[in-house]
């Protein structure tokens, strides 16, 4: 595998990110690359004490707006502090989310105009964006009912009601068709392993043909 490269995992709530995240690393660190795994909000000091507020289940509401503050001010503090430093080094960047989770969550979700959204962002990341964006695609019934089969890990967004995540997936679907050289689709209602094996087998297409890998 190549170095200094940028991987982005998306999707709705429940299509198992974080695991897909973890076993990528271990795959890939036993081939004997540098990787550095991560997630958003997070990632950093600064970052996990904005996750906590924004996930948390405190007595107390968040607008929309704010949360697209709190989560750049999280973003810039992890591409300076993390991201960034790593693809200098020549690491290989797994992330679980990054500003697709944005546009798709408080554009797509909350309905806020994405032309500030898109300005806010580059602000916060000074331009970067993944190399390659694995969406983690399941219906919206399916994720959620696996995010409140584990009731002690259900945040303030799962909570939220079913027509609020469904356009989260359709905002995610149409980042995907606006730009789909950026995105590779998995199927994620299915067995962690064979989600893993496809990300596995297209990774390794992806990085083999360097065309599929755009920023547009």
């Amino acid at each position: 595998m190549a170095p200094g490269l940028f991987i982005a995992f998306e999707g709705p709530e429940g299509g198992g990110k974080s695991l897909q995240v973890g076993l990528l690393a271990e795959r890939l660190r036993s081939d004997g690359a540098d990787v550095v795994a991560t997630r958003e909000p997070g990632g950093t000091k600064v970052g996990d004490e904005i996750r906590a507020v924004l996930l948390g289940l405190g007595d107390y509401a968040i607008l929309p707006e704010t949360e697209v503050l709190l989560l750049a001010a999280a973003r810039a503090q992890h591409v300076r502090e993390v991201i960034t430093p790593a693809l200098e080094r020549g690491a290989l960047v797994v992330c679980d989310r990054f500003v697709d989770s944005t546009f798709a969550y408080q554009g797509g979700g909350s309905g806020l105009d994405m032309s500030p959204l898109r300005t806010i962002q580059a602000f916060a990341t000074g331009g970067l964006e993944p190399d390659i964006r694995f969406l983690l695609d399941l219906p919206v019934q399916v994720g959620l009912q696996r995010r409140h089969a584990e009731p002690a890990s259900v945040n303030r967004i799962d909570l939220a009601d079913n027509s609020f995540h469904q356009r989260v997936r359709d905002a995610y679907l149409n980042l995907v068709t606006a730009a789909p050289r950026q995105w590779v689709v998995i199927d994620a209602d299915a067995a962690p392993d064979t989600v893993h094996e496809t990300i596995w087998r297209e990774l390794r297409r992806v990085r083999a043909n360097p065309r599929y890998v755009v920023t547009e």
